[in-house]
Order: structure tokens, then C-alpha cells, then sequence
């Protein structure tokens, strides 16, 4: 055998195995979350049963769910954005206003997970937000994609206002170069 195919067939093997390590750490995050999400919607369920108040929100409790019945979309929804939550869950922005208050509410997701059934939302969607502080639904108003830098789309509106965030374009390989916004407009709460 010679030396050239003796290193083709070690880098074949190489690759194979990165390859086959790629392909289980994959599964292991998809798994991971999947788990995190039905252990977190447990818990969710039962602080929704409890009548006491609840205490203040910290980075990465679970204040809620997401779901968007036509998309199939149904997400834990964690205080915080780090990469750590947003593998796991849809992320809550710090400082942004929570369902039921007047601002904007904004949450951002991956697009490659949670979020990928948004890119065939469209005006009109409803989209209900469940807490331990009733139910909120939402319908969608408008979409956008816009620059990373592009914040001036997370000002405050007036009202109670949801505000979905994802990177663009959802079939790309890599970091994204732009964000996709969808805004949606509050139209009933349930207590």
C-alpha cells in the first residue's frame, strides 16, 4: 500500500469520525432542549395552579409559553437572552415589558429551532402568550428583516405590543446577516 493511500484512507477515517461526533453533539442539543422543554412546561403548569403570587423574575426562570397553533410553534418561553437560554428555550429580553403590561414585549429565538416556523407566519396569526398572570394573545400585524444593529425596531409603541426576534434568512449556513421582526398587536387577556 502506498503512502498517499495510507493518508487518504487515515484522513477518510478522520473526517468520518469528526463527522459522526458533529452529527451526535447535534443530537445531543436537540435532545437537551427537548428535555428542558417538557420539564420546564411541567413546572409551568403547576406555578400556573398555584394561587400565590409569584416572585420576581430572575435570568432564566420560565415566565411562560409561546404558541402559534397554525405554525405548530410551542416554546417555553425563559427570562434572558444568553446563548445558553436561547439553546434550550425562547428568551425573554431583560428590561423589555412583560404580558399584560403596557410596552413592548419582546422575545427572540433561533431560527434553526424554536423559531423556524416563523417564517411562514403571516399578518392576521394569533399568537397567545401563557403566564402564571393569565393568557394573552397577540395578532400578528407585520413582518420585517432589518440589520442586527437595527434596534430602533424594539422602541416602545404605545400599547401592548409583541415583538418576535430571529436571525435572516432562515435557510442560511452560518451567522445571519440580518434579524426578522414580527410585530403583533395585544387583542385579549384572560385572567
Amino acid at each position: 500500500m502506498s503512502r498517499l493511500h495510507r493518508g487518504a484512507r487515515f484522513a477518510s477515517r478522520l473526517l468520518l469520525a469528526a463527522g459522526l461526533l458533529a452529527l451526535g453533539y447535534a443530537a445531543y442539543v436537540v435532545d437537551d432542549a427537548r428535555a428542558y422543554q417538557e420539564i420546564e412546561r411541567q413546572r409551568f403548569e403547576q406555578a400556573r395552579q398555584t394561587t400565590s403570587e409569584p416572585p420576581p423574575v430572575a435570568d432564566g426562570d420560565a415566565i411562560g409559553e409561546i404558541q402559534i397553533s397554525r405554525l405548530g410553534l410551542d416554546a417555553i418561553v425563559v427570562e434572558g437572552d444568553s446563548p445558553a437560554i436561547l439553546q434550550r428555550a425562547v428568551g425573554h429580553l431583560a428590561g423589555s415589558g412583560l404580558p399584560g403590561e403596557s410596552g413592548n414585549v419582546v422575545l427572540a429565538g433561533h431560527r434553526d429551532t424554536f423559531f423556524r416556523p416563523l417564517r411562514r407566519v403571516r399578518s392576521g396569526d394569533v399568537i397567545t402568550l401563557k403566564t402564571r398572570h393569565g393568557d394573552f394573545d397577540y395578532r400578528v400585524e407585520s413582518t420585517a428583516v432589518v440589520s442586527p444593529d437595527d434596534v430602533d425596531v424594539l422602541q416602545p409603541t404605545g400599547g401592548r405590543t409583541l415583538i418576535l426576534v430571529t436571525c435572516y434568512p432562515f435557510s442560511y449556513l452560518g451567522s445571519a446577516p440580518d434579524r426578522f421582526i414580527v410585530r403583533a398587536r395585544e387583542i385579549t387577556a384572560s385572567r
